[in-house]
């Protein structure tokens, strides 16, 4: 983000159309400067590249595109909190966004997905998804990709992906492990998937390293964080403190 910002002459220009044009730019860099051969295409097209170039290219593209836009947005996340606070001081967009990464980064926000993904990883096939959730559940530990504080009973971002990996993928053996989990966590009266599980199968059926999801995340959540900016930018007003009314 330093590195995009000192080359970008319009990057104080908090206007609606100016925000919009950085924006462009910004997430664009975002994926072009991650390791990996130059890719063409749209942003889909060339984080798929970067995010395994070995690999060739997939009709599952199309399930990171819609990755992309399901993660996008949510409302006051603690991510999108730390952009209203950022943007209402009027920081630039790539600070704002620095903003976001950073409490992102947290394991209880954008690193979950790594759980998950490591969750998937550990089943050797779906007969193995029985004693892995169970020992975590002995163990008193979360299933990782699995309950949403505000998303009962179910995450429907987390249903539409999987749908769409589905049709993409149906023979891959990573989806029978992940419907297998799915399945298991049910029985045992686990809570309901949530976002975070959906594209740690992405990656999984897809063969992209464990830790690409955070960087999926990182790209789409982004958009998000710079639409509300803009919301921010607008007002007359800072984010400012509680006041005190009670006694004295």
């Amino acid at each position: 983000m330093p590195a995009l910002a000192a080359t970008d002459p319009t990057r104080s220009n908090l206007e609606p159309g100016a925000v919009l044009d950085i924006g462009r730019g910004l997430i664009a860099g975002m994926v072009d400067s991650l390791p990996g051969p130059a890719a063409s295409g749209g942003i889909a097209a060339r984080l798929w590249v970067k995010l395994g170039p070995a690999r060739p290219r997939s009709r599952l593209v199309d399930a990171l595109r819609a990755a992309l836009v399901l993660v996008a947005d949510h409302e006051l996340a603690a991510s999108t909190l730390a952009v209203h606070v950022a943007a209402s001081v009027r920081a630039d967009p790539y600070a704002v966004v620095i903003a976001g990464l950073g409490t992102m980064s947290g394991p209880l926000h954008g690193s979950a997905l790594l759980g998950a993904e490591s969750l998937l990883a550990e089943a050797d096939g779906p007969g193995s998804v029985r004693e892995i959730l169970g020992l975590r559940l002995r163990r008193g530990e979360r299933i990782p990709g699995f309950g949403h504080m505000d998303y009962r009973p179910t995450d429907a971002r987390a249903t539409v992906l999987l749908n769409r990996i589905r049709a993409l993928a149906a023979s891959n053996p990573m989806l029978a492990v992940a419907y297998a989990m799915l399945g298991e966590a049910r029985r045992r009266r686990v809570p309901e998937l949530n976002i975070g599980f959906a594209p740690a199968v992405l990656t999984q059926v897809a063969g992209i390293p464990i830790g690409a999801g955070e960087a999926i995340f990182a790209v789409a959540r982004t958009a998000g964080w710079l639409a509300h900016a803009r919301e921010e930018y607008e007002r007359r007003t800072r984010l400012r403190r509680p006041v005190y009314i009670g006694p004295t």
